[in-house]
């Protein structure tokens, strides 16, 4: 009786609603400093390079985001799963909002180079290494367990919308204002602060102290191993990303492809949000419950479809070839975000909680893999082949990765719903024990 008089929507949590709009800005103002940051060092390097020497450019900032991660990605998991999360997090948003504003500072006073851009590339990274697991394993603490799955579903459609929608936002408020798209950023991360501070005590997991934490870090890779619908769920997004990183080329599209400038960034940037919100608009009124592995197969081929057909808009007239590209990067977003709807949805009720951190930072490594090291391989490979053939080849590799994955990984096309596994024991034994 109790259970039926629980609220049956997460947003019945204060918690959780506090969760949700921290996350949505720190998540918007993220992705936004990142597109100004890679345009200003590409207009930065186009001053003194050739375009092959400025994509180069890029791909070294995809590289900067991504080492810390690649470093740290254990630590982190260990620390999420050993402090409070919410002062993990409030602490990585704090020095967040200081990078921003620094940024902000420097634009302003006109004293922006490259080396500076570098080196807040590097804190961004660094920070973003224990953000991650901290807010992704704290989601299912703010909540009961009776609607923990729809609670993972949401802040999954969140963190997508604002990864997606952030470049926009940056883009557009850089062709207003260069220093006023990193202080929109810096004010994103203090009302994420702010949202953070307001979530109250939520429990912690057990902490073991009887093994060394060299080997609970190893845990967490040792559980995703283990579990071949979590690995399958987190390397196809790794690899088929990886290859099909067009949206780290959109700086070169905007200025020397489609010649629209840095207002036809943000539009370009805007595409694959309005996708996604789409997508997620549908999702809240009528959500997935059904084949939903062949369902995030059949996204990750459209994904690399779309990819393609934006690579294809450099041969169109000029005309139409912006208007194509918005289409094309649309039906890309839209792609992507059933994609992580199904595998942050996956991943997170298929983890005990004791473990969310360690799973969660590498699942963080794994998507970070796939786009600041995806912006790093588009970006030499824009250096060695021209950005057309390294957006079109990315599309056509993604196709390629899904179809061997859907052939590695059966479990992963067997995925039929988002339940729990031992609620599907629980059902299989009423099932044999009527």
């Amino acid at each position: 009786m109790t259970a039926l008089l629980l609220p049956r929507h997460p947003l019945h949590f204060a918690n959780f609603r506090a969760y949700l709009v921290g996350r949505l800005c720190a998540v918007l103002a993220q992705y936004g400093m990142m597109i100004v940051l890679a345009w200003q060092a590409y207009n930065i390097a186009r001053e003194t390079m050739t375009t092959a020497g400025a994509s180069a450019q890029l791909g070294l900032i995809g590289l900067a985001q991504f080492l810390p991660l690649f470093f740290l990605t254990p630590l982190a998991g260990w620390v999420a799963d050993h402090y409070d999360r919410r002062w993990v997090a409030r602490i990585t948003l704090a020095l967040l909002m200081g990078a921003a504003g620094l940024l902000a500072f420097a634009t302003y006073e006109n004293r922006v180079s490259l080396p500076l851009i570098f080196g807040i590339a590097v804190i961004v990274g660094t920070a973003r290494v224990f953000n991650g697991p901290a807010y992704g394993a704290l989601a299912p603490n703010l909540v009961p367990v009776e609607v923990l799955p729809n609670a993972i579903a949401i802040s999954a459609v969140v963190w997508q919308a604002g990864m997606i929608a952030g470049p926009a936002l940056g883009g557009y408020a850089y062709a207003a204002t260069p220093w006023g798209a990193y202080a929109l950023a810096a004010g994103l991360f203090g009302i994420a602060l702010l949202a953070m501070m307001m979530i109250g005590p939520v429990p912690q997991p057990p902490r073991d102290a009887t093994r060394h934490p060299l080997r609970q870090m190893i845990d967490g890779f040792t559980y995703v191993r283990g579990n071949r619908l979590v690995l399958a769920t987190i390397t196809l997004d790794l690899f088929a990303v990886l290859l099909a990183g067009a949206t780290a080329l959109l700086p070169v599209y905007a200025r020397d492809i489609l010649h629209v400038g840095s207002a036809g960034l943000g539009h370009l940037a805007a595409a694959p949000g309005i996708g996604a919100g789409a997508t997620a608009l549908w999702f809240s009124f009528r959500p997935m419950k059904s084949n939903v592995g062949v369902k995030m197969l059949a996204s990750v081929m459209l994904f690399g479809l779309a990819t393609i057909a934006f690579g294809c808009t450099a041969f169109l007239p000029r005309s139409i070839a912006m208007e194509a590209g918005i289409v094309a990067l649309v039906v890309l977003g839209s792609a992507d975000m059933v994609s992580v709807f199904v595998r942050q949805s996956l991943v997170q009720i298929h983890t005990p909680d004791a473990m969310r951190g360690r799973v969660s930072s590498l699942s963080q490594l794994t998507i970070s893999a796939s786009n600041e090291l995806g912006e790093a391989e588009s970006g030499f490979l824009a250096a060695l082949v021209g950005p057309v053939a390294a957006v079109i080849g990315g599309g056509v590799g993604a196709i390629l990765i899904t179809l061997y994955w859907a052939r590695l990984f059966p479990e992963l096309r067997l995925a039929r719903s988002f339940d729990p596994p031992d609620i599907g024991r629980e059902e299989n034994s009423q099932e044999k024990n009527p």
